[in-house]
């Protein structure tokens, strides 16, 4: 199941930097673009900081694992977990692609309280943008729908900093947990768990590890 995602895991930057109607969740509310490194890297959280159980997910924009996991699990996963205190979740970006690499720079370049909306936005709607022919034209749409104009939208795209330091966060987790695939799970920092699992099983395996 995970074969497609088991490719090219230790790309260098350059090789990802190169190359090549949705749902609104949002407000289309215009708003403030905060593209600075320290912005685009600090954490992505959900959940309270002194849970017992602290997960990281590393996951790919373009993943359909990833999007299934989202989609048919991660619900539960925040209603019984996350919001009840045992979870604190923090959200990595692992981009496979060019494109997911994009789609992750879009959902960090805009203000953090919309950053997980834009997230579930884009993973249910997989199929839209990341398929689309024209991708970057089909992303740009999405982001029309947050309130990301077409000229902020290019500033972001554009914006090289921005995209190796997503690169580099790819890296680092890639060299911390030697990840093999997506979506990956590093639960209190030692035990990893990967795969789009059932609700169960994802509870099961969290809870079986040593905190």
């Amino acid at each position: 199941m995970m074969k497609q995602n088991q490719m090219n895991f230790a790309l260098d930057r350059r090789a990802i930097l190169l190359g090549g109607a949705a749902i609104s969740l949002l407000p289309t509310a215009a708003f403030a673009l905060e593209p600075t490194i320290a912005h685009v890297t600090s954490p992505r959280v959900l959940g309270k900081d002194d849970a017992p159980i602290k997960v990281v997910e590393l996951f790919s924009m373009t993943c359909p694992h990833c999007a299934s996991f989202h989609n048919n699990t991660f619900p539960n996963v925040k209603t019984r977990l996350i919001d009840t205190g045992m979870v604190r979740f923090e959200m990595q970006p692992f981009p496979l692609d060019q494109i997911a690499l994009r789609g992750h720079a879009l959902a960090r370049a805009l203000p953090k309280n919309k950053y997980f909306p834009m997230i579930s936005m884009l993973l249910k709607d997989i199929d839209r943008w990341a398929r689309n022919p024209d991708p970057l034209a089909a992303l740009s749409q999405m982001a029309r729908l947050a309130g990301m104009s077409a000229a902020d939208f290019d500033a972001v795209m554009g914006n090289r900093p921005l995209l190796e330091a997503i690169v580099e966060m790819r890296q680092k987790a890639y060299k911390s947990w030697e990840i093999q695939s997506t979506p990956s799970f590093v639960v209190n920092d030692k035990t990893i768990i990967s795969g789009d699992l059932s609700y169960e099983d994802f509870a099961a395996k969290i809870n079986a590890t040593d905190a």
